[in-house]
């Protein structure tokens, strides 16, 4: 059985997220969506919040499965049995820091496989970063987030 996971903040899960995931889930069996709670990020929302969102946005795809993990995304790797980690690339600059984590995880267990999708143009500029700032400010996000996981913002 092919099982990959796709880790991120998700905080909050934009339209970008989504096309990553529904492009590479018909590359695997299962598909994990793993939360991880990054002790150097302040996050906006709740990782509970989170976990509600991409269940309402996934809900319909048996081969999803949203979980909320801690520590080293390899490691968390192996206990879910996924030998593919799933990375989405924007930009350069994302190519070259995902590119050094790839290489750093493939050091520590040679096993699990960096798997790059590149974002659809249209989606090269929504970063949860930058949705994040807008929705401190009181901006509309909409355009941004999947409507399902609008409710929870």
């Amino acid at each position: 059985m092919k099982i990959a996971l796709f880790p991120g903040s998700f905080d909050p899960v934009t339209k970008a997220h989504v096309d990553i995931v529904k492009r590479s889930v018909g590359l695997f069996d299962k598909v994990y969506i793993g939360i991880g709670a990054n002790s150097s990020k302040q996050g906006l929302l709740s990782i509970e919040t989170r976990e509600q969102m991409l269940r309402a946005v996934f809900k319909h795809d048996e081969r999803i499965h949203i979980v909320a993990y801690e520590g080293l995304t390899v490691n968390f790797c192996k206990s879910i049995g996924a030998t593919y980690m799933i990375r989405g690339i924007r930009t350069v600059s994302d190519f070259e820091y995902e590119k050094a984590i790839a290489q750093m995880n493939h050091a520590l267990v040679p096993d699990i496989e960096s798997i790059f999708i590149v974002s659809k143009p249209g989606y090269s500029s929504i970063s949860s970063t930058i949705v994040r700032e807008i929705m401190r400010h009181n901006g509309d996000v909409a355009q941004f987030i999947p409507n399902e996981a609008l409710i929870y913002l």
